[in-house]
This record gives C-alpha cells, structure tokens and sequence, in this order.
C-alpha cells in the first residue's frame, strides 16, 4: 500500500479483523490502485484458504493454475481481462499472490444472466434455493426506494425510471450469487475466504453480509469499506479506510 494511502487511513487502530473470521469482505472503488493495494496486504495477512472474486465468472476462475498465477500477463490473457469491462489486471494481479495457496471462487453474474432478470426476476435467475438466499420476497418499500434512487444517481440520472425496479432486482441477484460462492468455498475449504468486491456488495444493511447472516447466521463476518478522500461510506462496515480519489474521466459523458 503506498505512503499517500496510509496518510489517509481512516481507521489506524482497526487495520484488520481483531479475531480470527470465517469471512472478510475487502470492498472497494474497482480503479483505485490503492484500494487493491490495502485489499492485497490484507489478504496476505490473513492467508485465506479461498478468494472469492467479485469480476470473475465461475468459468474464469476454472482457468486459474499455479502455473499462471505468479505472470500477471498471462493470467490476465487466460481471464480475458481485457474484453472484461474491468479496471487494469495490474491492480488485481497482487490479490492472487498475496496468498498463493488460496483456491479461487467466481461470483459474476454473467451479462445474458443479468438480462434474464428483466424478464424472469431474481429468483428465477437465480436458480435453486433462492428462498433460502432471500430473493423469493419484495424488499421493504423504503429500502426499495432507497435503492431506486442510488441507480439513477450512480447511472447519472439518465435510466428510464421504469428500469429501477429490475436494476435494484440485478444487485440482489448479484449479492446472493456472491454469498453462495462464499458458502461453497467455506464448505470445499475450510476457510477461512475472503471476498473481493465492491463497496455495494460488501455493506453490511443490504449487501452480502446480510445474505450471509440469513444463510449461515453464526459466521464470523468482518467488512472492510473503503472511500476516497475522506468522504462518507454508508452502509455499516467494521472499518471504512480513505485514499486519494483515482483520476478517472466523468462517468456521466458517457449518458450524455
């Protein structure tokens, strides 16, 4: 982690779980160097017996061997990273050899998966046990709006607001396939599995903790949240850390 991050650290006395946990969700903005960076020296603390990664298919993590592992490049080419949408293989490449040993999980919701929802929801997407992950009942009404109005914030308020519905539906699909993954890795591993995502999937109120605290109520959970430049994170982390904002282009051209 570089020196400008930890000047920033919100939290200096927390900078990990303080006991031993089932699970720790390392959540980020996905083009901050630094927040990859934080994300990798504490999964090298921790030493987890699996990774689960927010940006990889189950398809891609199925592609990742010791023998790729240490070359970022030819890691990077076997996950097709490039064609992935997602910031530089560069920053994430560290959180594989943080922990060699670790097995890597796949939690992306593939695109035509994500698209079904519009059709058949998120239980049905879902598959199997979507009961049991929460996606059979409607949320509640002021968490729904809540959650409405974040999309058409975050999509610079350029989505038909006939899309809202089906765009929170998305997120929960999102959030429960990641919580199986950690269920499945918990499971095949042992753990202790770390999860690497974004900040919206790791808040504690919606996010995957709160599928995991229905699934499998007695895990030990610890959340990381991770802002820029000081600014606020909502959503009830253990510990929120702070780096310099990422340079990045604003997002809204693109709607305009």
């Amino acid at each position: 982690m570089s020196l400008r991050a930890l000047a920033l650290t919100v939290a200096l006395c927390a900078a990990g779980p303080a006991a031993p946990q089932d699970v720790v969700i390392l959540g980020e903005e996905h083009d901050n160097p630094d927040h990859h960076a934080e994300q990798a020296a504490q999964v090298a603390r921790l030493q987890p017996s699996a990774i689960v990664f927010e940006m990889l298919t189950e398809a891609q993590a199925a592609r990742v061997t010791p023998e790729l592992r240490d070359d970022a490049e030819a890691l990077g080419e076997a996950l097709d990273w490039a064609e992935s949408g997602w910031p530089e293989f560069t920053m994430y490449h560290p959180i594989f050899t943080a922990a060699p040993e670790a097995a890597i999980y796949g939690a992306l919701v593939p695109r035509p998966v994500a698209r079904e929802v519009f059709d058949i929801g998120p239980a049905e997407a879902f598959g199997d046990e979507a009961a049991r992950y929460g996606l059979h009942r409607d949320l509640d009404p002021a968490e729904q709006a809540t959650r409405e109005a974040m999309q058409m914030s975050a999509h610079c308020d350029a989505l038909p607001k006939e899309m809202l519905p089906d765009m929170v539906a998305v997120q929960r699909l999102r959030d429960a396939v990641l919580a199986r993954a950690v269920v499945r890795a918990l499971d095949e591993t042992g753990g202790p599995v770390a999860v690497i995502t974004g900040n919206g999937h790791a808040r504690r109120d919606w996010g995957v903790p709160a599928v995991l605290a229905e699934v499998a109520p007695d895990l030990d959970v610890w959340v990381l949240g991770q802002t820029e430049d000081g600014r606020p994170l909502e959503g009830g982390f253990d510990t929120v850390k702070s780096a310099p904002a990422a340079e990045r282009p604003d997002p809204c051209v693109a709607f305009q």
